[in-house]
């Protein structure tokens, strides 16, 4: 689990709610423009530089307005970029992971196979089930998705899914597995902040979370059933154009298998998705030797470290299959990597000026009783995740701004870690420049605006929470509500 310093210092005076979100507002309408502009591409470099150049508005407010100095900024933004360190590396690795999964046919096997277990009627349901069940074992929604939810997107694409449909599907069941899950960092991180037992956590997340999950997998079965899905021949089409292309041999799930055995065994995720790639590597070479030739250009070796690093593309017969198999292996995350490091800048310096005090601020003086207390809490999670652009330093800000609050009018602590994990852990995937939004987007090839209407879990988590907040469903106080300081308001 990663520990994320706090770069706030609550003595320093705090900016007025006009300039705490003015670089917010600022932020998204440039975001606005260059999505317009450049569509697809706006990851390119355009959104990049439109963090660092909202960046430098927020320290040009800090530092003339606020009298802040420039070191604190300076700090502030190194620090978020040591904190990322890990996780760029873990990127970096699910990139070689993807190139060597598809050339190697471990992921043409799992879609190959899975196409004929799994019928059209009810993919997307049975997606999101296997993506949670996936990530309740393995704790991480990155992980997840970087392995059976890359297979998921082939199966649904050869049936005929819309893409936003199919990623919706798999995000929303790795999200649940995410959130619930004993083995994941952010389900620690959220209980362990403000002191809450982790299994008394969880059996209370599970009041809003179960419903939530119900009702997106409700919304995924009537979709499936009623949805247009590719014919028989189609499908077939495509298995054929799978066993063409590639050595189909069930040995192939020895790979994700021996991955899941890695993962039980609670390695760390960067020795995990290291040995995967290598294990991949070994299978191509023994099934995939001709495939592993055709990429290196009659060299086998080439073949192997293109792969990892670098775009590989194979011609099938089906046009749609030469689009799924081609890769971009650590070459791919480059473009991720650079837009997390210009938002862990604007992060830092959101932080460093108080606009992120300043802008809990404005949810913390709307608390009147209950449901404003979580709504408060709720509201600040999504903003954070706006704002601050990683979910373990939006966890940590969430519980530390509010438990004090919480005790005081007091309400268990347990309510204020549920209502933190229903709105940052499951909403970080769906902003454009969260790390969560950028990785999940990148390894599905689906634009996060493209997948977000469809993340029906992840959409419906803090509504849920505000719901069970107004009915009082297992809301208990410990004592008499007490004045909040005006200070804190």
């Amino acid at each position: 689990m990663r520990i994320f310093p706090l770069h706030i210092d609550f003595k320093k005076r705090v900016p007025s709610a006009f300039i705490s979100l003015l670089p917010l507002v600022v932020l998204v309408a440039m975001l606005v423009i260059v999505v317009q502009i450049y569509g697809s591409d706006a990851l390119s470099g355009a959104s990049q530089v439109t963090l660092l150049v909202v960046s430098a508005f927020c320290v040009f407010l800090g530092m003339v307005f606020l009298k802040v100095p420039w070191k604190d900024f300076e700090k502030a933004i190194t620090d978020n970029i040591a904190n990322v360190g890990s996780a760029l590396i873990i990127l970096l690795l699910i990139g070689a992971l993807s190139g060597a999964w598809m050339v190697s046919g471990v992921v043409p096997a799992l879609i190959y196979y899975g196409m004929e277990i799994i019928r059209p009627e009810i993919f997307l349901a049975s997606g999101c089930i296997i993506s949670a069940l996936v990530s309740v074992m393995t704790g991480s929604s990155w992980t997840t998705v970087a392995t059976i939810g890359i297979a998921l997107m082939g199966i649904g694409q050869a049936q005929g899914f819309n893409e936003g449909w199919i990623a919706g599907a798999i995000i929303s069941g790795a999200y649940f597995g995410d959130k619930i899950s004993p083995l994941s960092d952010t389900t620690v991180l959220a209980a362990g902040s403000v002191s809450v037992p982790l299994f008394k956590h969880i059996r209370y997340m599970l009041i809003t979370t179960v419903p939530s999950m119900t009702l997106a997998l409700i919304i995924f079965a009537v979709a499936g059933i009623t949805g247009d899905t590719s014919s028989t021949a189609e499908i077939e089409s495509f298995r054929q154009a799978l066993d063409t292309r590639f050595s189909l041999t069930p040995w192939l799930l020895l790979v994700p298998l021996l991955t899941g055995v890695m993962i039980a065994r609670r390695l760390p995720p960067i020795i995990t998705l290291f040995l995967s790639s290598l294990l991949a590597v070994l299978f191509g070479l023994m099934f995939q030797q001709g495939a592993l030739t055709e990429v290196g250009e009659g060299s086998a070796f080439e073949g192997v470290m293109r792969t990892l690093y670098g775009s590989t593309s194979l011609p099938t017969q089906n046009s749609m299959l030469t689009s799924l198999v081609a890769t971009r292996g650590m070459e791919g995350m480059l473009n991720t990597i650079w837009l997390i490091l210009c938002a862990m800048c604007f992060g830092g310096t959101m932080a460093a000026g108080g606009m992120v005090r300043g802008i809990t601020d404005i949810f913390v003086g709307m608390i009147r009783n209950r449901v404003s207390l979580v709504g408060a809490t709720v509201g600040t999670g999504l903003t954070l995740n706006l704002a601050v652009a990683d979910q373990y330093i939006c966890i940590l800000l969430n519980g530390n701004m509010f438990k004090q609050i919480y005790d005081r009018m007091g309400y268990e602590r347990r309510l204020l870690s549920r209502a933190t994990e229903d709105s940052v852990t499951v909403t970080s995937v769906l902003v454009p420049w969260n790390t969560c939004g950028m990785t999940q987007s990148t390894v599905l090839g689906v634009a996060t605006l493209t997948y977000l209407p469809y993340c029906f879990f992840n959409l419906l988590s803090p509504l849920m929470s505000l719901l069970v907040a107004a009915i009082g469903y297992k809301i208990h106080r410990k004592a008499p509500a007490e004045q909040i300081p005006k200070k804190e308001r």
